[in-house]
């Protein structure tokens, strides 16, 4: 995992080793004081947590892709030739990085109103280094994760908090389908206080096809 850094919630970067490019994922609550800056920022969906104007200036260059659904992009103050904007279900190739996209949505009848599926918003399989790294975004163990054992993955980070996303037990369902080679769960620490801990090890226990690594949060 030397190639991924952690900022906690849903917040990544990757090194990419084709021209050491640095790419992130929802950047949130960025707070190491030096900061790579970023060659692309991918953007799940419109939530705050996910989407912080604030985070992404902090890691903005002149050069900087922002890639994201319309509902973001149209509020992002850059111009149009640095704006990708991404749908479910596609594929795409961005500064030779490719990647594609799979929707990211409740399917839960309580929760419906917090991810839903008309939104479009997505989460993104990347190759990365020769290899293929998902981001799941927010959303609950949804039928197009089945797909996704075909894919061989090698990292999986699928979201464990419960009430906005899958719980622990839930992903685990989901990871245990997926059959990454690791999974990293994420999206759970800032909802559940000292619980946390509990809940990692309890998806540990249960997901049995997969690889459980807990990161350590960049600070």
């Amino acid at each position: 995992m030397e190639n991924i850094n952690w900022f906690g919630h849903a917040s990544f970067s990757f090194v990419d080793e084709n021209g050491n490019r640095i790419y992130y994922v929802d950047p949130f609550d960025l707070k190491p004081q030096k900061l790579e800056e970023a060659d692309l920022i991918f953007i799940t969906h419109a939530h705050p947590d996910h989407f912080s104007q604030t985070d992404i200036q902090k890691i903005i260059k002149e050069d900087t892709i922002i890639i994201a659904p319309p509902d973001i992009l149209e509020k992002i103050d850059i111009s149009e030739d640095r704006k990708l904007l991404v749908e479910p279900n596609a594929k795409y190739e961005v500064k030779e990085f490719k990647f594609q996209t799979i929707p990211a949505y409740n399917n839960h009848p309580e929760k419906l109103a917090f991810h839903p599926k008309e939104n479009n918003w997505v989460g993104y399989i990347f190759e990365l280094n020769g290899k293929q790294v998902y981001h799941a975004g927010d959303t609950d163990f949804i039928p197009e994760m089945k797909s996704l054992t075909d894919m061989h993955l090698y990292i999986a980070m699928l979201p464990i908090g419960g009430h906005y996303t899958m719980d622990e037990k839930e992903a685990a369902a989901a990871a245990n389908t997926i059959k990454a080679e690791f999974t990293i769960p994420m999206h759970y620490r800032r909802f559940l206080g000292e619980k946390y801990k509990d809940t990692e090890e309890n998806f540990k226990k249960l997901v049995t096809n997969s690889e459980v690594v807990i990161l350590e949060e960049l600070k």
